[in-house]
């Protein structure tokens, strides 16, 4: 079977660090081993000079409320002859917005078929962008999202919660779920890792990885981690990431009691997460805007038990009482959560190798195989396909 050509288009990827940009470079990486050759459109970002010669970056700047965000902006069309020129098979977008919708307008030019993935709850972020009523943006992003994901071919999404987000958004396209897939644990020596860290052997280190923003809840895990810092002394919360909340959040666990026993990372690259989970004794997790919780799986790899807050779809990835636990949106039910795993060695034993196990089963390898399924499908006269089942 042929290999396919599949130009990608996102406002987000590397080397801004989130899920989508992580998830498109772990696609592209999958779909290249599969024998596809893949070209990736997004926003320039300064200073960056790409390896890749398949990256594409049209030209973009900095706004007051995107932060580390580098917005594309026009012209686009010096681009759009060597798009021509490809010969694409298939196009997919990983965001609705200014490179996304040139996906869209490039490939209904070309009529090549389009797949877009559904990564974000975008509602939930409109609070950065103070200048307009949220109800009249919470709208504006409604409309556009029942706009775009109905002009493609088909949806991708990565959990059942966003799919039927969609669906009460009256998006008609069809929608199929298949989860982001995650790395390969690596190999690490974990007494020496944990040493390199700053963590003893007798140390329970609690971690959250991901973006530190008002959205991702991260208040609950301080509030979480005082009364659990308080019952068990060799106990610690490691923060890992970076974003524009971490002065107040820093602030916080200062006041709450916390703060020498809180260690806030920073933005730590990529290829080094994985020490930190490898590290780590029990991942938790309080965002609710995620559709995903990429992080979530990641973690699992590496038999981390997670305790995440119910609604979105980072609480799909853990089955509850057996290879973490979902709770209700408040620490108490957080702590006492952590507190049971860390206060029981047996439970702490099983809860942790059904989360290796889970996590496993979610691999960069099977989710390349079932996107690469959908391109094929949506490829051809029709280009509206039915629901596939590629599970």
């Amino acid at each position: 079977m042929r290999g396919l050509k599949v130009a990608v288009f996102s406002d987000s990827a590397s080397p801004v660090a989130n899920g989508v940009s992580v998830s498109i470079d772990t696609l592209i990486a999958a779909l290249r081993r599969r024998g596809h050759s893949v070209h990736l459109y997004t926003s320039r970002f300064p200073g960056h000079v790409d390896s890749d010669p398949n990256v594409h970056r049209f030209p973009s700047i900095r706004s007051p409320w995107t932060g580390d965000y580098p917005l594309a902006v026009p012209p686009f069309y010096p681009w759009f002859a060597e798009f021509q020129r490809q010969g694409f098979d298939v196009v997919h977008t990983h965001t609705p917005f200014t490179v996304g919708f040139v996906g869209l307008r490039w490939a209904e030019s070309t009529e090549t078929p389009i797949v877009a993935t559904y990564h974000t709850h975008y509602d939930k972020y409109v609070h950065y962008m103070p200048f307009f009523p949220r109800r009249y943006l919470r709208y504006k992003v409604a409309k556009h999202t029942h706009f775009y994901y109905n002009s493609v071919s088909h949806v991708v999404t990565p959990s059942d919660a966003s799919r039927r987000w969609l669906l009460r958004h009256s998006v008609s396209t069809p929608v199929t779920v298949i989860p982001t897939g995650v790395p390969e644990p690596k190999m690490f020596d974990r007494s020496e890792l944990r040493l390199e860290l700053g963590a003893d052997p007798n140390t329970r280190v609690l971690l959250y990885v991901g973006r530190i923003a008002v959205e991702k809840n991260i208040r609950l895990i301080l509030e979480a981690a005082q009364t659990v810092l308080r019952q068990r002394s060799d106990a610690v919360l490691w923060i890992v990431g970076d974003g524009p909340a971490r002065s107040g959040f820093t602030e916080e666990a200062r006041i709450l009691g916390i703060g020498d026993r809180t260690v806030f990372w920073g933005s730590v690259p990529r290829h080094e997460v994985d020490r930190f989970y490898a590290a780590a004794d029990v991942f938790v997790f309080a965002s609710m805007t995620e559709t995903q919780g990429l992080v979530v799986t990641e973690a699992m790899t590496y038999g981390l038990p997670a305790v995440v807050v119910q609604g979105g779809g980072a609480s799909q990835a853990v089955a509850d009482g057996a290879s973490g636990f979902i709770v209700p949106n408040n620490p108490e039910d957080m702590a006492s959560h952590v507190l049971g795993l860390l206060d029981d060695d047996t439970l702490y034993a099983a809860v942790s190798r059904t989360a290796r196990h889970d996590g496993l089963n979610l691999t960069v390898g099977a989710m390349a195989g079932k996107i690469e399924s959908l391109y094929r499908q949506v490829i051809g006269p029709t280009h509206r396909t039915e629901a596939v089942s590629v599970h």
